[in-house]
């Protein structure tokens, strides 16, 4: 069978990660967390003690540097240069100096070109802002992953609580629609449903629902039939 693509996008705390790998996990493909390799390259940025904001030397970092995602028991593993990095990405500080990288057309380019490297040996399920829209054109399936704000900012705030992190409810929605402004409105890859995706609202649903909602989206299409709508 040859590798397909599915693409999972929607603003900040649709849901996308979760189920994304729920998904690859139950059609036995990779998750291909767009995210990681963009935290992989901010550790190297921080090793090398790269100003991220520094565009020639980060330009020039990433064209030299070796990012790949592999398959694993425990889930998809990170490397750089070939060094297993999965938990050193997960810190504040690399998520910051991720957020700053991907703003960088060189960085996104390059990004683009190794998850299209990834994709072109293994069936995929990947997941981002733009993964439909830029990344992957011609996906198998494309599906744009939405909630309203209210239902993001709960879901961001409960998740905030079960780390033992206090926060304010409302300061959360605040954020979240803000973070939705900035994303929409950037110049560089904007958050936006590709014209041939399928928008899943998750508004209400449990991560089982939604996950299944997704999987019925995807056994449903078929290359080549018109794929836009909502559900």
């Amino acid at each position: 069978m040859n590798p397909f693509v599915v693409t999972i996008d929607g603003p900040a705390a649709a849901g996308k990660s979760t189920t994304a790998r729920a998904v690859a996990r139950r059609l036995a493909c990779l998750y291909l967390d767009s995210g990681a390799l963009y935290r992989a390259l901010a550790v190297q940025v921080l090793r090398r003690g790269i100003a991220p904001e520094d565009r020639e030397a980060v330009g020039a970092l990433v064209r030299a540097t070796d990012l790949d995602l592999v398959p694993a028991p425990e889930g998809t593993r990170v490397l750089v240069d070939g060094e297993d990095v999965s938990a050193e990405i997960r810190a504040p500080r690399v998520s910051e100096a991720a957020s700053r990288l991907a703003e960088q057309p060189a960085v996104r380019e390059r990004m683009g070109e190794i998850q299209r490297r990834v994709a072109r040996s293994r069936s995929v399920v990947v997941e981002g802002r733009d993964t439909g829209s830029v990344v992957f054109p011609d996906a198998t399936v494309k599906i744009f992953l939405d909630a309203s704000s209210a239902e993001r900012a709960r879901r961001r705030w409960r998740e905030l609580r079960e780390r033992g992190i206090e926060a304010d409810l409302a300061g959360v929605q605040a954020d979240v629609e803000r973070r939705d402004r900035r994303d929409r409105e950037r110049d560089l890859a904007p958050l936006v449903a590709a014209a041939d995706s399928v928008v899943v609202d998750t508004t209400g649903l449990s991560l089982d629902e939604q996950v299944e909602k997704v999987l019925g989206v995807i056994r449903s299409r078929r290359p080549g039939e018109p794929a836009a709508g909502s559900v």
